[in-house]
C-alpha cells in the first residue's frame, strides 16, 4: 500500500503563505489522482484541493479556491500545496492521499498549520 509523508507546516500570520510537500512512496505515484485534506480541531477530515494523475486536472474546495495552489512533480513523487493569503480558519493539519478515493490509499501523520497573530 502506498504511504504518505507531509510536510511543511507550521506557525504563520494571517495574510502569509506556506508550501507544503508530501512525499510518496511507491512506485505508481505518477498515476494517481492525489488530493490534499485538512482536520481542524473537534471536526471533520475534508477534502480541500485534488490533483489528476496524468491529466493533471484540478479540483478545489470552495473555501480554499483562488489561495490555494496544488501541483505534482511525478519524477520525485511528491505532491505540493502552496497555500497563499492564509487566514485563521486555516489552522489545520494537513494530509494527503488518494483522491477521490481515499481507502485505497493511506493517511499518514500530516503536518500542522497554525495561522495566528
Amino acid at each position: 500500500q502506498v504511504q504518505f509523508v507531509e510536510s511543511g507546516g507550521g506557525l504563520v500570520q494571517p495574510g502569509g503563505s506556506l508550501r507544503l510537500s508530501c512525499a510518496a512512496r511507491g512506485s505508481l505515484f505518477r498515476v494517481y489522482s492525489m488530493g490534499w485534506y485538512r482536520q481542524a480541531p473537534g471536526k471533520q477530515r475534508d477534502f480541500i484541493a485534488g490533483i489528476g494523475g496524468s491529466s493533471g486536472i484540478t479540483s478545489y474546495a470552495d473555501s480554499v479556491k483562488g489561495r490555494f495552489a496544488i501541483s505534482r512533480d511525478n519524477s520525485k513523487n511528491t505532491l505540493f500545496l502552496q497555500m497563499n493569503s492564509l487566514k485563521i480558519e486555516d489552522t489545520a493539519v494537513y494530509y494527503c492521499n488518494r483522491w477521490p478515493n481515499t481507502a485505497s490509499g493511506s493517511w499518514g501523520q500530516g503536518t500542522q498549520v497554525t495561522v495566528s497573530s
